[in-house]
């Protein structure tokens, strides 16, 4: 496979196609992208190069490379806030209020052990602290300190069965339709050590904009996979049946399921 076969992803491929229109194409809202995302042809291609990409960073890199990490002088003065506008419901507002006390994570799928725990339950988890670096598909980034229990102690305990090969982190956010958010990695990127279910952001309980109780960051991948307000984990052996099929809400419009950095 030649260099430019294994680093053609979606975003290098519209890239070219913008370059020789003389189009910038951002975070796939142009109309252009619209019509290439569309095009069966042009799809397939952009499908089968995001496999590729995936299967040369993995023979490349070591199993489990970790990410960057930083000192506290480089955390930023700024963090945006990605994805969807916080949940407007009455129950996630008075369940903010107080505190989170009767939010519960809820397991579920080709486990073993069918769980629910509350914020405290994974406060009392192992945790990890990393001060990483957030990179959007729109072109901007920020760092900041995050602490949460690693993903690969929910593994642990509720023990796949031997069919599940991903996680689906289902949401409380919706769009302007009602849709739920929805993202999923697998089990390969669930147990990365850096891969962690975030409850403080800089020392500091988890604010509501940077998706309050619980969200997930996984650091080897752009910013749309760390999903925010998480409700639940859901272990599947096909992503065929959510959603649009695509394996989450951003990829449902047209972006890469593997998004590796």
């Amino acid at each position: 496979m030649s260099e430019f076969q294994s680093r053609l992803t979606r975003r290098t491929l519209l890239r070219c196609f913008g370059q020789g229109a003389g189009l910038l194409l951002l975070s796939g809202c142009d109309k252009m992208f619209d019509r290439l995302s569309t095009n069966r042809t042009v799809r397939s291609v952009l499908a089968s190069a995001e496999q590729a990409n995936r299967r040369v960073q993995r023979m490349v890199a070591p199993q489990h490379k970790l990410a960057q990490e930083f000192s506290e002088k480089d955390i930023s003065s700024y963090f945006r806030p990605n994805g969807l506008p916080p949940p407007a419901t009455v129950e996630y507002r008075a369940e903010a209020a107080r505190k989170w006390q009767g939010w519960r994570l809820q397991i579920s799928g080709l486990i073993e052990k069918p769980s629910a725990f509350s914020l405290s339950d994974l406060k009392t988890m192992p945790a990890r602290t990393q001060i990483t670096r957030h990179d959007c598909v729109e072109g901007w980034s920020a760092i900041a300190k995050w602490k949460g229990v690693p993903l690969k102690q929910i593994i642990d305990r509720v023990q796949p069965k031997q069919q599940a090969r991903f996680i689906v982190f289902h949401c409380m956010d919706t769009d302007s339709s009602g849709d739920f958010y929805y993202e999923s990695i697998d089990l390969h990127d669930a147990a990365h050590p850096q891969t962690i279910l975030a409850y403080e952001m800089n020392d500091r309980d988890l604010p509501i904009q940077h998706g309050a109780p619980l969200r997930l960051r996984v650091e080897n991948q752009l910013g749309y996979k760390h999903a925010k307000y998480i409700r639940g984990l859901e272990f599947t052996a096909s992503l065929a049946q959510l959603g649009g099929g695509k394996g989450g809400y951003c990829e449902d419009q047209g972006y890469e399921w593997y998004a590796g950095i």
